[in-house]
């Protein structure tokens, strides 16, 4: 695990879903978090991930933990929304600050090819397909995401997970775990997502059954 500063990244904004401007120590000063950095909101792989972590909610909230996502740029949010992928709060990390002080890696026009192609990816996209969940190639598709997991105060870091696939994840009970909970959701339930035909107001250029 890398030597992070919490109080130096605390101090990174972030934009809530409403608009308001908040410092990213706030989501932890009164509970443990589970941070969740997606890669992008119109990301099929990132959709799919959303949904599985959000089967840890019920659990991490009657435990007092938040459940939080957070996206590089606001483009895809309210689709992503709209799409009940994701059971937590989400932010947006405009100048994707944390995203860099937190060692999620950026690709190169070059370097995210092989990257989308690799049997990871190829094998969460499948596991998505069948889920029922799409996606699209709109929005910044060259950064990478992670996990942060901080105890209550910003006493220390319990978990720091950088991708190095697209299709990187992390087992359900290794998040459950990290936050000292037991947790009765189960890898392969199917998450409830909603189709994207339901979804309105959807731009009839969005292309679905895409991943990255």
């Amino acid at each position: 695990m890398a030597n992070i500063d919490l109080a130096a990244v605390g101090k990174n904004s972030l934009k809530s879903e409403t608009g308001e401007t908040v410092e990213l120590q706030s989501l932890w000063k009164d509970q443990p978090v589970v941070l969740f950095f997606l890669r992008r909101f119109g990301c099929q792989i990132c959709r799919w991930i959303a949904a599985e972590i959000s089967k840890l909610e019920p659990d991490l909230r009657a435990s007092g933990v938040a459940l939080v996502g957070i996206g590089p740029e606001e483009f895809g949010l309210k689709e992503f929304k709209d799409g009940g992928f994701f059971k937590g709060t989400i932010y947006v990390d405009e100048k994707k600050k944390t995203y860099k002080d937190l060692g999620f890696k950026r690709y190169t026009a070059i370097s995210v090819v092989p990257a989308a192609m690799g049997k990871k990816v190829r094998d969460v996209a499948a596991k998505a397909k069948a889920d029922g969940v799409e996606g699209n190639f709109s929005g910044d598709l060259l950064q990478s995401g992670g996990m942060l997991i901080v105890a209550k105060g910003g006493e220390k870091v319990l978990l720091h997970f950088i991708q190095d696939s697209p299709g990187d994840y992390l087992p359900l009970e290794d998040i459950s775990n990290a936050v000292g909970i037991s947790a009765t959701a189960k890898a392969g339930q199917r998450p409830v997502v909603r189709h994207p035909n339901d979804i309105p107001h959807r731009h009839p250029a969005v292309k679905l059954f895409a991943h990255d």
